[in-house]
């Protein structure tokens, strides 16, 4: 009993230590704007986040054996909850997927839990989670339909995407894993071999509490960030990836697809908040993390799926399929702050993804090098950005 009993905190402590990298804010880099507790989509009440992570083998890239360097994200607007969320969604570039965005926009609603994995593992996911619903019997209506939200970023420069790693457990793990609180960051879940602006990236969130009149309202963004070049990498105004563009870059010795280009990989930006905003209003949001997304480098390049969801955890009587509702209606006059808070938020999210990634070596060896803490902040004193 007591070695069952070690056992057990020796792994609480591993995966309180794996949430608790260091991000952004703890190594130095200033943000503007107010976070919440855990700094997290998380902060946004009700709101789960659950991985599957897979790391398996080195060396040579053998197709259907590895090495493997993926997984998949959950992320649970409601947490066990399957009532439907306002939602809207944008595309800031489409070299991307994000499944059942069609019925996000024509009724309004996300009626499902968000999944993110890699390219080839759509498919896969987004089959898991309708069974997921049936073994669970999530969704407590006789003749049920629903669509489920799916996104991807491809991380073929050092997971094996063509050996089709994902599994349906997998994404049964990130569902049932989902769980309020810290979230892990960096190589984890869907982000776990991702690449992001000349350095390693992956998973990375924050969120940002906006006072307007006597209301606190709260933004929470989770990324899969797996973009840009690496010379248009910008931390708090300063040219950082310019800076480094002799240091430490990409060791890709051979590749899934040829025709790969720097700048070509994809982000995902999911973003709750419990503001009372109506679909249309959400639209607006989801457009402003574009914003943020170019804040840090991020420019749209062709070879990128740059796509965004947003969501309200407000107005939990809106869905009803039998009877006229009221709901609340935030005031655009009122929303600048929330457009705001969003690009803030998004901002630190992609960094502090940045900041717990860790240098990771995959198929053929191809490394992606870890953000250089130190040098960062000699760049940012340098600049007069920190003392």
């Amino acid at each position: 009993m007591k070695t069952l009993l070690t056992i057990a905190i020796l792994l609480t402590m591993q995966s309180m230590a794996q949430a608790q990298k260091p991000r952004a804010r703890d190594i130095g880099i200033p943000f503007d704007g107010t976070p919440g507790k855990y700094n997290a989509i998380t902060d946004v009440k009700g709101v789960q986040v659950g991985f599957s992570t897979i790391i398996e083998g080195d060396g040579k890239n053998i197709i259907g054996k590895g090495p493997v360097r993926t997984g998949v994200t959950a992320i649970l607007p409601r947490g066990q909850s399957s009532t439907p969320v306002y939602a809207n969604w944008y595309t800031l570039n489409g070299n991307g997927e994000m499944t059942g965005t069609t019925w996000v926009t024509e009724s309004g609603f996300l009626e499902t839990p968000i999944l993110i994995t890699n390219t080839n593992s759509v498919g896969v996911c987004r089959d898991a989670m309708l069974k997921w619903f049936v073994q669970k019997n999530w969704i407590k209506e006789d003749g049920w339909y629903t669509y489920p939200l799916v996104a991807e970023t491809w991380d073929g420069v050092l997971n094996d995407i063509y050996g089709f790693h994902v599994k349906e457990s997998n994404a049964f793990d990130a569902l049932n894993s989902a769980k309020t609180g810290l979230v892990q960051e960096g190589n984890v879940g869907g982000g776990t071999g991702m690449c992001c602006l000349g350095f390693k990236g992956g998973t990375g969130t924050a969120s940002r509490l906006i006072k307007i009149g006597d209301s606190t309202y709260t933004i929470g963004v989770l990324v899969q960030s797996n973009f840009g070049r690496k010379k248009n990498l910008t931390i708090d105004g300063v040219p950082v990836g310019e800076a480094l563009k002799d240091t430490l870059n990409y060791e890709v010795h051979k590749l899934a697809q040829s025709h790969y280009q720097e700048g070509d990989g994809s982000i995902i930006v999911v973003l709750a908040t419990d503001a009372p905003l109506l679909p249309h209003q959400l639209k607006r949001i989801a457009q402003r993390i574009a914003l943020g997304v170019g804040k840090v480098g991020g420019r749209g390049e062709n070879g990128s799926g740059d796509i965004f969801i947003a969501f309200s955890t407000a107005n939990a009587s809106a869905f009803n399929r039998q009877k006229v509702v009221s709901v609340k209606q935030f005031p655009n006059d009122q929303i600048n702050p929330l457009f705001e808070g969003t690009v803030q938020a998004v901002e630190e999210a992609i960094i502090n993804a940045m900041v717990a990634a860790e240098t990771m070596k995959g198929v053929n060896d191809n490394t992606a090098y870890a953000l250089p803490h130190d040098k960062v902040i000699e760049l940012l004193k340098k600049y007069g950005r920190i003392k």
